[in-house]
C-alpha cells in the first residue's frame, strides 16, 4: 500500500512558508482510487507573494550577476541530487500519474537529468556577446536574462517538463515560480528540497501547486516578464489570451496527433518494436506519441496484424509493478474521455483490432486496454483529435503522395516518424512533413536540438541552443564610428 504524503507548507523563494489561504489539493492513486497525498492549494495572495519574492531576487538580487559558471555550478548540484533520488522520484511520479515505473525510472527521472545536462552544455556555448559590423558603424548584440518566468508543467511528465523550463531559465539568470499540476504535484517538494540544498538564492525559485483559476492569476500576473506553458491547445489558447494583456512573453508546448509512416520497403520486425512503445508511450498519454500509423495498402493487412498482436500484448497493471508496460490513466475523466473516442471510433466505422474496453480483472482503477483502430479515415475524429490515451489509429494509404498529404493534414505538427529501408530517402520524406520534430527509423527527443510544434502544436521552443534563446531578452549597442573592441583578456 502507498504512504500517505502531506506537506503543510509552499515553497515560496526558497523557504518552506505557511500558505495564505485554507484550501488543499488532494492526489487520488489512478490505481487503488484511494487518496495517496495532499499538498496546499496556492492562492492569489501566495502567487503575489512568490513573484514580489521573484521580482526582488532579479532586480537586486545576485542570481542573475552571478559569472555563468557560478550558476552553471547550482543547476549541476540540482541535477546530481535528482540522479541520487532518481528512484524516489519515480515512484512518486507513477504513484500519481499511473506512468509504468520502468518507464518512469528513464522518462521521468533520469530524463530530466539528460535535460539539465544538455542546457548547461548549450549555456557554455552561447554567444551572450557579439560584435558585428552594422549599417552606420559597429555594434554590440548582448543577450540578458528575460526576468520573471512563469513555468506551468503539466502531470504526464512533470519532472521532465519542469526541467525543460528550470534548466534555461536559470542558467540565463532569471527566476522562476513553477505551477505543477494539482493530479502530480508531490514530486514537486522533492524538487524544492533539491533546490533549496543546491544553493539557489533566496527569491529564485517558488512552487505553486494549484488550479486554473490561479493558475489564470499568475499568468496574467503584471509582475511576470514571461510564461512558459506544456499542455492542451484550449489551455494554450486561454495563456496566451491571458498573458496578452500584459504583453507578456510566451512559449507554449501543446498538443500532437503524429503520423509514424510505414513505407513500403520498411522491415516491418525493426517498425513495429520501435513503433509500439513511441505510440503507447506513458499509457498514451504523452504529447509526442505515435498515435496515427499510416501503412502502405500493400502490406496493410500484414501491418494489422502484427501491430495489433504487439499492442495486445502489452503488460497492463499496477504502475508500480517492474513488469508493467501499460498503467492506469491519470484520473477517471481521462479513462471517460479513452472510452467515449474508442465509442466514437466504432460509430464512424472504424474496426478494433485489439483492445476497446477496460482489461479483464481490472475493475479498480482508471484502465483502459491498449486498442488499436484499423480501418481509419483520417477525416474520422478519432483520427484528428488529440485522445490523451491507449488509443491509436492504423490508416492505409496508397502512393508516397498521399502518405504525405495524410500526415500533414492535421491541425497539430508537434512529433512523427518514417520507417523505411533507405534512410536517405527517409531524410527527403522527413523534408516534406510539417512537424517541430521528425525521427527516420527511431524514435528519440534530442536536448540538444529544438523541440516544438508547428500549427496548433505550439509557439516557440525548447532545447538545444533556440530553447535557451527564449529565455533571453537580445540588446543591441550602437557604438562609435571607429571604435576597436578590446582584445580579450585584456
Amino acid at each position: 500500500m502507498t504512504e500517505l504524503v502531506e506537506h503543510g507548507q509552499l515553497f515560496i523563494g526558497g523557504e518552506w512558508t505557511d500558505p495564505l489561504g485554507t484550501d488543499t489539493i488532494r492526489i487520488v492513486s489512478p490505481h487503488t482510487e484511494q487518496v495517496i497525498g495532499s499538498v496546499p492549494h496556492a492562492s492569489k495572495a501566495d502567487v503575489d507573494r512568490a513573484v514580489a519574492v521573484a521580482r526582488k531576487a532579479f532586480d537586486e538580487g545576485p542570481w542573475p550577476r552571478l559569472s555563468l559558471e557560478e550558476r552553471i555550478a547550482v543547476v549541476t548540484r540540482i541535477k546530481d541530487a535528482i540522479a541520487v533520488r532518481h528512484e524516489e522520484i519515480a515512484r512518486s511520479i507513477s504513484s500519481q500519474n499511473g506512468s509504468p515505473y520502468s518507464w518512469s525510472i528513464l522518462a521521468q527521472a533520469l530524463g530530466p537529468m539528460m535535460v539539465y545536462d544538455a542546457a548547461i552544455t548549450v549555456a557554455r556555448a552561447y554567444p551572450y556577446e557579439e560584435y558585428r559590423q552594422g549599417v552606420l558603424g559597429p555594434i554590440l548584440v548582448r543577450r540578458e536574462p528575460v526576468g520573471v518566468v512563469a513555468a506551468v508543467i503539466p502531470w504526464n511528465v512533470p519532472q521532465f517538463v519542469a526541467a525543460a523550463k528550470l534548466a534555461p531559465a536559470l542558467l540565463s539568470g532569471s527566476a522562476v515560480i513553477l505551477k505543477p499540476s494539482p493530479e502530480s504535484p508531490l514530486d514537486s517538494y522533492i524538487l524544492a528540497d533539491i533546490a533549496r540544498e543546491a544553493g539557489l538564492p533566496e527569491g529564485v525559485l517558488s512552487i505553486l501547486p494549484a488550479d486554473r483559476e490561479v493558475s489564470e492569476y499568475l499568468v496574467g500576473h503584471p509582475g511576470v516578464d514571461k510564461v512558459a506553458f506544456t499542455g492542451s491547445v484550449a489551455a494554450g489558447r486561454r495563456v496566451m489570451e491571458v498573458a496578452s494583456r500584459n504583453l507578456t512573453r510566451v512559449t507554449l508546448e501543446l498538443g500532437g496527433k503524429s503520423a509514424a509512416v510505414i513505407l513500403p520497403d520498411a522491415d516491418l520486425d525493426t517498425t513495429i518494436a520501435g513503433i509500439v512503445p513511441a505510440a503507447w508511450m506513458n499509457n498514451g498519454q504523452a504529447c509526442v506519441a505515435q498515435t496515427r500509423v499510416l501503412a502502405p495498402r500493400s502490406r496493410y493487412e500484414e501491418v494489422a496484424e502484427a501491430l495489433a498482436a504487439a499492442a495486445g500484448a502489452l503488460v497492463v497493471g499496477d504502475p508500480l509493478d517492474p513488469a508493467t508496460q501499460l498503467g492506469p490513466l491519470v484520473a477517471e475523466r481521462q479513462q471517460q474521455r479513452s472510452l467515449d473516442y474508442i465509442r466514437i471510433g466504432q460509430e464512424e466505422g472504424a474496426k478494433i483490432l485489439t483492445g476497446g474496453s477496460r482489461p479483464a480483472g481490472l475493475e479498480q482503477g482508471w484502465y483502459v486496454e491498449p486498442t488499436l483502430f484499423g480501418d481509419v479515415d483520417n477525416s474520422m475524429r478519432i483520427a484528428r483529435e488529440e485522445i490523451f490515451g491507449p488509443v491509436v489509429c492504423l490508416i492505409p494509404y496508397g502512393d508516397e503522395a498521399e502518405a504525405v498529404r495524410i500526415a500533414n493534414d492535421s491541425e497539430f505538427g508537434l512529433s512523427g516518424s518514417v520507417w523505411t529501408g533507405d534512410v536517405e530517402h527517409g531524410v527527403d520524406f522527413a523534408r516534406q512533413v510539417r512537424t517541430g520534430t521528425f525521427n527516420v527509423n527511431t524514435f528519440s527527443l534530442d536536448m540538444l536540438g529544438p523541440f516544438g510544434g508547428y500549427k496548433n502544436s505550439g509557439v516557440g521552443r525548447e532545447f538545444g541552443p533556440e530553447g535557451l534563446s527564449e529565455y533571453l531578452e537580445h540588446k543591441m549597442i550602437h557604438l562609435p564610428t571607429g571604435y576597436q573592441r578590446p582584445e580579450a583578456g585584456a
